[in-house]
């Protein structure tokens, strides 16, 4: 029995969202762009699919572009602020994802543009009092980026504060939201920000597909060049399934969001205790008892020799997880966010992160799978 508890590296696509794609890919293929009845049928799907989006976080549908993925999203979004909106300096953090950090480190070779790296504690909340005293200089036209919640242990940031401040500085703000977005409620009339990201694969949508929010007040150009698809945003004929998919998806998510962060909040909490419980010496990154992705579990396990080999056994006995580590060796680099956090590099960590689908009997296997292997080390 195969135990799934990989879901911040992407989910099972829900049986309504397939049915709901399953129409776009067959009988109903038209292109959005053709004038003819199945064109303007594939261009209604799209835009209901756009106002279910905007709905979802209170703003225009035509602040809605679709994307391919939460990467090209953040591409868009950082190479728009600094070619058209003239950022001269981003302000990040060194536990983002690698999609911004690899294209801050494009953007100041290649436009000259400074990037500050914020402070982070050892569990890799951002020095807030720090930003303060950044954004408090003028001078630079200033963009600020950060990820609403780590992907890797969960940490968040206070988008609320966060948000006033960068609105009271006259910062831009930009956040990937692709771990939380469909995962808690966003209100961006009442939280203000000029960029924001999400990915329809990580809430039991389809992969390929994502959405860039863009502040009406921020015009920037594509990133991909070609025809006028999405209002001039995105050349390139719409993944017409994909963006049904992920209305999809969106509309399923906030239409129960209570009820299943409730579970799974739980399920987090029963895995943890049972952990505690059953695994002597277990410890814990990031921010559990502050602000925290309910979705993830960032388990740091004991510098023991049963574990060396830990997320290679829990394969082969049929559970899906995550790797870290805060070391770094030949090809494997190890995790820049256990290093950001000075994590033990001594220790292993996995990353169990759950959804909607799993159940306590999914921790139970889970426990009873690490103590079988703790004990075959020590026979």
């Amino acid at each position: 029995m195969a135990i799934y508890l990989d879901n911040a590296a992407t989910t099972q696509v829900d049986p309504d969202v397939l049915e709901a794609m399953l129409p776009l890919l067959q009988g109903q293929f038209g292109n959005p762009s053709a004038i003819h009845a199945m064109g303007r049928k594939a261009r209604a799907a799209i835009e209901r699919a756009r106002k279910t989006i905007a709905k979802s976080i209170n703003v225009s549908p035509s602040e809605i572009c679709f994307t391919s993925c939460g990467t090209e999203a953040n591409n868009t979004a950082l190479l728009g602020s600094v070619r058209d909106l003239d950022v001269t300096r981003i302000i990040s953090s060194p536990t983002e994802h690698h999609c911004i950090l690899h294209f801050l480190e494009h953007l100041e070779a290649s436009y000259g543009v400074e990037i500050v790296y914020l402070d982070v504690d050892d569990k890799g909340r951002v020095d807030v009092d720090q930003l303060a005293e950044l954004i408090a200089d003028k001078t630079k036209k200033t963009l600020l980026s950060l990820m609403h919640a780590n992907n890797e242990i969960g940490t968040m940031i206070d988008f609320e504060r966060i948000s006033k401040m960068c609105h009271e500085a006259e910062v831009l703000f930009h956040s990937d939201t692709v771990q939380t977005f469909a995962h808690f409620p966003f209100d961006l009339q009442e939280t203000p920000i000029s960029f924001m990201v999400s990915s329809a694969h990580k809430f039991h949508g389809p992969k390929g597909i994502g959405f860039m929010y863009v502040n009406g007040d921020n015009q920037i150009s594509p990133l991909i060049y070609g025809g006028s698809q999405e209002r001039n945003m995105r050349a390139g004929t719409e993944n017409i399934s994909g963006i049904i998919g992920l209305g999809k998806a969106v509309e399923l998510a906030y239409g129960a969001l209570d009820e299943h962060r409730k579970h799974i909040e739980d399920l987090r909490q029963y895995c943890k205790e049972k952990l505690v419980e059953h695994i002597p010496g277990i410890l814990f990154n990031g921010d559990l008892e502050g602000r925290s992705l309910y979705t993830v579990l960032s388990t740091s396990f004991p510098a023991e020799a049963c574990y060396e080999m830990l997320l290679f056994n829990l394969d082969i006995a049929g559970i899906c997880a995550s790797g870290g580590s805060a070391c770094s060796s030949g090809v494997n680099q190890g995790s820049h966010v256990l290093k950001a956090i000075d994590a033990d590099a001594t220790r292993t960590t996995i990353r169990f992160s759950f959804s909607k689908n799993n159940t306590k009997e999914d921790i139970d296997h889970l426990v009873g799978a690490l103590q079988q292997i703790r004990e075959e080390a020590v026979v």
